[in-house]
């Protein structure tokens, strides 16, 4: 379904049920907002969130020029205008006190929309991500996983992504996302990119487009930090600048052994048994 928000249609889904039989009444249950990563569409967010249905409602949808929602005006893909199309979706769709997960570049984003609505949060997850973007780090995280080869494959595509960057990243980088070096093809084939959109935040620039460290003091709602030790674009030294920033949250940091950035694919156990505690 699509539902206005600040201006725009957002493409929207949603799973399980908000409110559940128990006995002679009723019981609410929490909603999750999940924000998915790419920047892309919420495709993969089907098997990162949605197997959360089982204890929460769960509202998937994908950002203003993202997927199948309306792209609208390009200057309005920021940082800013999504953390507020989070907050916008909430009131649109009557949420009071989502528990709102991110998930790599949707930690970015879940990230903002922390910072400039302090408090309307239940809580806030944050997995496989950082506050920032950094070539070092995450050319580093590339050449722990894959060599020199794949460091140098990801430093091409962040300094000038295009048609010839990306499929040398994609042949030599992708598979390095997971430990157990799986390629879904078919998820990457029906998932709605916007080249253009990808193109301007995969590009490192000076100055970032965007870097939270100096604003996460701001964020009230207990957050979840969720982290892959092998992870290669977003690896534990992120998950260290997010546990240092958040000084007024309380904070529960999990690094999980052998498990890359897919960590539903890695360690699906102990990744959805840590968010189903979190949730509950």
């Amino acid at each position: 379904m699509f539902v206005e928000v600040n201006g725009i249609r957002l493409f929207v889904e949603v799973f399980g049920q908000k409110l559940v039989p128990d006995g002679p009444r009723m019981r609410e249950r929490p909603t999750v907002v999940g924000l998915h990563g790419g920047p892309s569409d919420h495709a993969h967010m089907r098997e990162l969130i949605a197997p959360l249905a089982d204890v929460a409602q769960v509202i998937l949808y994908d950002y203003r020029g993202c997927g199948r929602s309306e792209h609208g005006d390009p200057e309005l893909w920021t940082m800013a205008q999504w953390g507020d199309d989070v907050r916008g979706l909430c009131d649109a769709l009557g949420i009071e006190r989502p528990i709102v997960i991110g998930a790599s570049f949707g930690g970015f984003v879940a990230q903002s929309y922390a910072i400039r609505h302090p408090g309307h949060a239940a809580k806030l997850g944050l997995v496989v991500t950082g506050p920032r973007m950094d070539l070092a780090i995450s050319m580093e995280g590339f050449r722990r996983q894959g060599g020199a080869d794949a460091a140098r494959a990801y430093e091409a595509l962040a300094r000038e992504p295009s048609p010839t960057t990306f499929p040398e990243f994609m042949r030599i980088c992708r598979a390095l996302y997971s430990v157990t070096r799986t390629v879904d093809q078919e998820l990457a084939a029906r998932t709605v990119n916007n080249p253009a959109l990808a193109a301007r935040f995969l590009r490192h620039t000076a100055p970032p487009p965007f870097d939270f460290r100096g604003q996460l003091g701001r964020v009230t709602s207990p957050v979840l930090i969720v982290g892959g030790d092998e992870d290669p674009i977003m690896p534990p030294p992120f998950q260290d600048e997010l546990e240092a920033g958040l000084t007024g949250a309380a904070v529960r940091r999990i690094r999980l052994a052998k498990a890359g950035h897919f960590l539903q694919v890695d360690v699906p156990d102990a990744y959805f048994a840590a968010l189903r505690e979190f949730v509950a």
